[in-house]
C-alpha cells in the first residue's frame, strides 16, 4: 500500500470503534457494530468529512466458526497477515498499564470515497518485541480472554488510541466520537490533557466541561447486562492509583465500579441511541442523561449487489454521490427490478451450492436470516411449530430458508439456537429446505441480503437497538418480515416495504408473534409471491425507493454533522452536499 501524505491538522473528527469490518479479508469484527463503523467511514469519505478512524489490530480476528452436522459450534483462531493488507507506520507512542510501559505501533488502511476523498483508518498494535507478553496478546483476539483482558483492550483503544493519533501528528482534533463504550477511557486521557497533569487535586468541573464539549457517544446496547463494567480494584491496578483517584474525584464510577457506558455518558455533550425507539429505551435506562436518537444506516454502494448497482447507474446515476436519488427508483419498470433481483438470487444460489453442496430452487420463495446468534435475536423462532411450517410449505407454496450467524463462544443460549435450527432442518427436509452457512462473514452477508426474496428478523422486544441487516436487504429491494423493534418501527409500511410480525404493544407476546409470523407467511406473503408476482415486485421497488433512500449512512452521517459535531469541523463541501440536507427529528 502506498504512503499517504496529508495535512493532518485538517482532520477534525476522530472516530473510535473496537471493531471495524472494513474489508472481508480483515477479520477484526464480530457483527453489526463493526459493519456500521466501516459504513460510517465509507460515507465520511464519500461526503469529504474530515474524519480519521481508530481501532485495534486483532491478529487472530474474532474466530472462525465450525459447525458439526448436528449444528454444534466450535471456534478456531482466524489468522491473517496485516502486512499484506495494511500499510505499516511503525512505532507511534507508548502508554502505561499495570505499571508497565506499553509500546504502540500503527497500521493504516485508506478508505476512498466516490469523489476521491480519503479517510485514513488506523489499527493500533501492541504486538511488539519490547512489550511484555501479556501486552503483546492484547491485539490478539477480538473480545477474547477474561475480564482483565477486556479492560486492558479498552485501555488500549481509548487511551492508546489517543496516544497513537497524537504520535501520528493528529494534533488539531476537535471532536471525538465513541462508537459504543469500549473506548470510553479516551475521556480520561482527554481529561488529563485538559488538566495538564494527573494530580486529582487540581480537578475542577471546568475540566470535565471542556472534555464534554469534545466528546460524542453512541450507545448500541438496550440491556444493562450488555454494558462493560469492571471492579475498582482491577481498574486501580490497570490504570494506577492516581488515574483511578481521578476517575473517582470526577464522579466517573457507578455502583462501586467502572461502568464504561456511564463513563462515556458523563463525559459526552451529545449522546444518542441508534433508532428512535432505542433512544426512548436508553432514556428509560439512563434517565439522568439527555439522550437523542440518530437511526443507523448502511453504505448503499457497498451493500447493493452488482446487478442492482448497474440498475441504479442506468436510471439514477447520481445515487452513489447522493443516496437520496434512490427515491426515484420508484419510476423504474418492474421487469427491470425483477431481472436485477433474479441475477442476485442466482449468484446466491450458486455460492450456496459451491460452499455447502446444497442445491436450492431458484423459483422457490427464499427467506434469509443472517445475524449474530445472540439469544434475544431468536433465530429459531421460525421453527416454533414445525408441523404448521410444514403445512405452509406444502399448501401455500415452496419455502427455503438460508441462515447465517456466529454465537459468541461463551453464549450457550446462542449455540443452543443454532442446534435447534439444525434439528428443525432435519425434521423439515422433505418439505422446507433449510441451509445454515458456516462462518458467516461480510462476503456471505452481501450475497444473502441481496439474493433472498424475504428478510426475516425476529428479535425479542425491546432488545433490538437498531439492526442493520434489513437495511442491507432494502438496498437490494428485499422486503422484511420483522418484529416491530429497532429500525423496523420506522421502516415498516405494511404491505408496501414489508410486513410486521405482531404489534408494538407491551409486554412482548411471543405466542402472538409466532401466530403472526405464520399467518403473514401463509395468507399474505406466499399468495402474493406465487399468485401475484407483479405485486411482490411492486413491494420490492417500494423498499428501495422508501427505505433504501433513507436508511443509509450518508443520511446518518449528515445528521451527526448537523446535531452532534462541532459545525466548524464540517467543510463547506460537506455542508453543500445534497445528502447533508436531510434533517433530524
Amino acid at each position: 500500500m502506498e504512503p499517504f501524505e496529508e495535512d493532518r491538522s485538517q482532520r477534525k473528527i476522530a472516530y473510535f470503534s473496537m471493531e471495524v469490518a472494513i474489508e472481508e479479508s480483515i477479520p477484526t469484527y464480530s457483527g453489526g457494530l463493526g459493519v456500521l463503523a466501516a459504513d460510517m467511514l465509507r460515507s465520511a469519505a464519500d461526503l469529504s468529512v474530515p474524519v480519521v478512524g481508530i481501532t485495534l489490530l486483532q491478529r487472530k480476528g474474532y474466530f472462525r466458526q465450525r459447525l458439526s452436522p448436528e449444528g454444534v459450534q466450535s471456534e478456531e483462531e482466524e489468522h491473517w497477515q496485516p502486512a499484506a493488507l495494511l500499510y505499516s507506520i511503525g512505532r507511534v507512542g507508548t502508554i502505561q498499564m499495570e505499571g508497565r510501559t506499553v509500546a504502540l505501533a500503527a497500521w493504516r488502511y485508506l478508505v476512498q470515497g466516490v469523489g476521491g476523498h480519503i479517510v485514513p483508518l488506523y489499527f493500533v498494535d501492541a504486538d511488539l518485541p519490547e512489550n511484555d507478553p501479556r501486552d503483546r496478546a492484547l491485539t490478539g483476539r477480538l473480545y477474547g480472554g477474561d475480564e482483565r483482558y477486556r479492560l486492558a483492550q479498552e485501555v488500549l483503544l481509548g487511551i492508546g488510541g489517543l496516544a497513537a493519533l497524537e504520535g501520528l501528528g493528529y494534533t488539531k482534533l476537535q471532536t471525538f466520537h465513541m462508537n459504543e463504550g469500549h473506548s470510553a477511557l479516551l475521556s480520561l486521557a482527554l481529561l488529563e490533557e485538559e488538566m495538564g497533569a494527573t494530580d486529582h487535586e487540581i480537578f475542577t468541573g471546568a475540566h470535565l466541561d471542556a472534555v464534554r464539549r469534545k466528546c460524542v457517544f453512541t450507545t448500541h446496547t438496550p440491556v444493562p447486562a450488555g454494558h462493560d463494567r469492571f471492579p475498582k480494584d482491577m481498574v486501580s491496578k490497570m490504570l494506577g492509583p492516581q488515574r483511578a483517584r481521578l476517575l473517582d474525584v470526577c464522579g466517573c464510577y457507578h455502583d462501586g465500579g467502572l461502568n464504561m457506558t456511564y463513563l462515556a455518558l458523563r463525559c459526552s455533550h451529545y449522546i444518542n441511541g441508534v433508532a428512535m425507539q432505542h433512544g426512548e429505551v436508553s432514556r428509560n435506562m439512563f434517565p439522568e442523561y439527555s439522550i437523542r436518537a440518530i437511526t443507523n444506516g448502511v453504505h448503499a454502494a457497498t451493500w447493493s449487489a452488482p446487478a442492482l448497482q448497474d440498475l441504479y447507474d442506468r436510471h439514477v446515476p447520481e445515487w452513489r454521490r447522493d443516496n437520496i436519488y434512490l427515491r426515484y427508483v420508484v419510476g423504474v419498470s418492474l421487469d427491470e427490478i425483477g431481472e436485477a433481483h433474479r441475477q442476485a438470487k442466482q449468484a446466491l444460489i450458486a455460492a450456496v451450492k459451491g460452499g455447502t453442496g446444497h442445491r436450492l430452487d431458484e423459483h422457490a420463495l427464499t427467506i434469509g436470516f443472517g445475524r449474530r446468534a445472540a439469544t434475544y435475536k431468536r433465530l429459531d423462532l421460525l421453527f416454533s411449530d414445525i408441523e404448521r411450517l410444514r403445512s405452509i410449505g406444502r399448501h401455500a407454496g415452496p419455502i427455503q430458508v438460508i441462515y447465517g450467524g456466529k454465537a459468541h463462544p461463551q453464549d450457550g443460549g446462542g449455540k443452543d439456537a443454532i442446534r435447534h435450527v439444525f434439528e428443525a432442518a432435519g425434521r423439515l427436509a422433505r418439505d422446507v429446505s433449510v441451509v445454515y452457512l458456516e462462518n458467516y462473514d461480510v462476503n456471505w452477508a452481501k450475497l444473502i441480503t441481496a439474493g433472498v426474496d424475504l428478510w426475516l428478523n425476529t428479535p425479542q422486544r425491546p432488545f433490538e437497538a437498531s439492526g442493520t441487516s434489513g437495511m442491507k436487504a432494502a438496498m437490494n429491494g428485499v422486503p422484511s418480515l420483522s418484529v416491530l423493534d429497532g429500525w423496523w418501527i420506522e421502516g415498516c409500511i405494511e404491505g408496501v416495504t414489508g410486513w410486521a410480525i405482531g404489534t408494538r404493544e407491551a409486554p412482548s407476546d411471543p405466542a402472538g408473534e409466532i401466530a403472526s409470523l405464520y399467518g403473514k407467511l401463509e395468507w399474505v406473503i406466499l399468495p402474493m409471491y406465487y399468485g401475484r408476482p407483479e405485486a411482490y415486485l411492486g413491494v420490492m421497488r417500494s423498499v428501495i425507493a422508501l427505505n433504501g433512500a433513507f436508511f443509509n449512512t450518508q443520511r446518518m452521517l449528515s445528521q451527526y454533522i448537523k446535531n452532534a459535531y462541532d459545525q466548524e469541523v464540517a467543510s463547506a463541501d460537506v455542508r453543500d452536499h445534497p445528502a447533508a440536507a436531510v434533517g433530524v427529528e
